[in-house]
């Protein structure tokens, strides 16, 4: 096998469209091993550890890397499979600045920002200059700038979602990972992505839908930020007729900052699901929300595939423990809670509890969240290529007793994450494989396709996140026991 390197210069894609080039060489004759991904710092450095000697090259540069008989061949096939579309002759000459994107489209009213972080903080500012609104998808963009794009976002009366900021749904329109849900009249401000696509998906699965959902990015509501954005959303949010009731959600906040932000709402209610504060969970502050707008409740009891009961009675005396493996950061912090709550420590690379951060001891129970950086360096985040989270399922130890999954759908999301997962799965032999679905049937991959994708595959699929956490809980409270 040969190792090879190609760069292409001053190209700029995506992640989808990395992805798409990757799996095109993993496909090709004779590879072993394919990426594509940009030519970042941290990028360049996880090839060099992979034994690939790239060259100097800047984050806007493009870089493919193949183990193969043939890299040339495999080099082909990833490049048409990013750039197939200009096979058929000419096509529109994409804008290479903000300022070309807004002759092409003078009407625009948004901008979704997504460049390496070193040069983030100066295309937001730019687009808010432009009074645009911004997404601001890039991580790795410092508090300061963050606090300064901020500052210029109010002073323009302008929405500065982000850094970091993954999901968004502006005027029915969703922005980054994004679900197919109704319009309705909670609207959502949120520091946690996943969690605001899983409050969201639980109010359309109970026929009540959103009006907006502002992602203002994880440090928000933090002491050093100060809840600007967020303050600013409610504001907004309390100003629109077609919001009755504001749903604030994030992991555990700075008190005053959220207490400030629950306070900009003069009219409208506000809920607050701050995961793992008083006992919140994102299921109670969606049922907080259904009681106070006069809604049904419904149950969140129904558990798809085997019970409880069939679960342990098939799993071997020494499998005793957890361990999840999420693509959602905050549905991985929120079943860390939950788990904690019954079964004592919980091990993981983003610890609510810093004595209890990774390398875990032998038979603990652990949840990673494989979107942090150390899983996702030179490879697309897991909602988009599950690759990362197979290999850790074979990885699998002959302790534990349930494996805990979360499958993102909407879109951004991979087309079929079930489907990938479920062969994978149905070969463990040995744990109890316990799934939340997190979408809604709009969704590209369909709710149900999903559901039935994974209890085909003898996983339990519960109702809920947080009815996930709780259900390997009791699988491995009850083996532990018997």
């Amino acid at each position: 096998m040969k190792r090879a390197v190609r760069v292409l210069r001053d190209t700029y894609l995506d992640s989808v469209l990395q992805l798409l080039g990757a799996r095109a060489m993993r496909d090709a004759e004779g590879v072993e091993s394919a990426t594509a991904v940009m030519a970042t710092a941290a990028n360049l450095d996880a090839l060099r550890q992979e034994g690939f000697d790239p060259p100097e090259a800047s984050p806007y540069d493009l870089i493919l890397a193949v183990r193969a008989s043939d890299p040339e061949a495999a080099f082909a096939e990833g490049e048409r499979a990013m750039f197939g579309a200009r096979e058929g002759g000419p096509v529109e000459q994409r804008p290479r600045s903000l300022e070309e994107a807004l002759g092409q489209q003078p009407g625009s009213s948004i901008a979704v920002i997504s460049v390496p972080g070193d040069y983030a903080a100066l295309e937001a500012h730019k687009a808010l200059g432009h009074d645009l609104d911004v997404l601001l998808f890039s991580d790795n963009v410092s508090v300061a700038d963050e606090i300064a794009l901020k500052d210029h976002a109010v002073r323009r009366g302008r929405l500065l979602m982000g850094p970091g900021a993954g999901t968004a749904m502006l005027s029915g329109v969703g922005l980054g990972f994004a679900n197919v849900v109704r319009a309705g009249p909670v609207g959502v401000v949120a520091a946690a992505g996943t969690g605001a696509q899983e409050v969201m998906c639980l109010l359309d699965r109970c026929g009540v839908g959103v009006s907006e959902v502002v992602g203002v990015g994880g440090r928000d509501l933090t002491a050093e930020v100060g809840g600007l954005m967020a303050e600013r959303a409610v504001r907004m949010l309390d100003d629109d007729p077609a919001t009755a009731l504001i749903l604030l959600v994030s992991k555990p906040p700075d008190d005053e900052v959220a207490r400030r932000v629950v306070a900009a709402a003069r009219r409208t209610p506000v809920v607050t699901a701050l995961v793992g504060v008083e006992g919140d969970t994102l299921e109670g502050a969606v049922v907080k929300a259904l009681e106070l707008l006069g809604r049904p409740v419904p149950s969140f009891d129904r558990c798809y595939g085997p019970s409880v009961e069939e679960a342990v009675s098939r799993l071997a005396p020494a499998r005793t423990t957890v361990r999840g493996l999420f693509s959602g950061g905050t549905l991985c912090y929120e079943a860390i809670v939950v788990l904690s709550r019954v079964l004592g420590p919980v091990w993981s690379n983003t610890p609510i509890d810093p004595r209890y951060g990774l390398p875990a001891p032998p038979r603990s129970h652990v949840c990673l969240d494989l979107g942090e950086e150390e899983y996702t360096r030179g490879r697309p985040h897991p909602m988009i290529d599950p690759e990362a989270r197979i290999e850790l399922l074979r990885e699998t130890g002959t302790d534990v007793a349930v494996v805990l999954l979360d499958v993102v759908l909407g879109h951004g999301a991979h087309p079929d994450p079930a489907g990938i997962l479920a062969p994978e799965l149905a070969r463990l032999n040995g744990p109890q494989v316990v799934a939340y679905v997190l979408g809604t049937e709009l969704d590209p991959q369909g709710y149900r396709h999903q559901v039935r994708e994974l209890t085909g595959a003898g996983c339990v699929v519960t109702g809920t996140a947080a009815r996930a956490a709780l259900t390997a809980a009791a699988i491995a409270t009850r083996k532990a026991a018997s």
